[in-house]
C-alpha cells in the first residue's frame, strides 16, 4: 500500500515523464534531429538568449532559427535538476570545435516548454594563484 497522497503521486509520475522528454530532447539536439529536439515545445513557446539580446517566438521559429545554424554542433549533457514545472540543464555545447559552457532554464506547461533561457559562458584559463586551494576538473 502507498501512503503518499494521489497528487504527489502524480506529481512523481509527472517529473519522470518530463525528465525523460529532456533525456529525449537533448540527445536529438546532440544527434541533429530538429523534429524530435522541438517536440518538447509548446506552440507559443519562447526561447531567449540574453546574453545576444534575441528572442524567438513560437515553436516553429525557434526550430527554423536552429536548423540555419551552419556550425556542426554537439551538446554534452553534464546535468539535469528540476520538478515541477522549473528544470535546469547544465550542458557544455560545442560549435565547431569549441565548447561554450551552457545553462538552460526551462518552464514547462501541461507537460511542454513554454518558456526557455540559456545562458553561455566560454571557458578561460585558472589562474595560478588560487591553485593550491582548488582541484582540477574534467571538462
Amino acid at each position: 500500500m502507498n501512503d503518499q497522497p494521489k497528487n504527489e503521486q502524480s506529481s512523481g509520475a509527472r517529473d519522470r515523464e518530463i525528465r525523460a522528454a529532456l533525456d529525449q530532447h537533448w540527445a536529438a539536439s546532440d544527434g541533429n534531429d530538429l523534429e524530435t529536439e522541438h517536440r518538447i515545445y509548446r506552440e507559443d513557446a519562447v526561447l531567449e538568449y540574453p546574453q545576444s539580446g534575441e528572442r524567438t517566438r513560437g515553436r516553429r521559429n525557434i526550430q527554423n532559427q536552429r536548423g540555419s545554424q551552419p556550425s556542426k554542433k554537439r551538446f554534452t549533457v553534464r546535468r539535469i535538476i528540476g520538478g515541477g514545472d522549473l528544470w535546469i540543464t547544465e550542458f557544455i555545447l560545442t560549435y565547431d570545435g569549441k565548447p561554450s559552457y551552457t545553462v538552460s532554464i526551462m518552464e514547462f506547461v501541461d507537460d511542454k516548454v513554454v518558456r526557455e533561457t540559456q545562458y553561455f559562458a566560454d571557458p578561460f584559463a585558472a589562474p595560478a594563484g588560487r591553485a593550491q586551494w582548488v582541484e582540477r576538473m574534467d571538462t
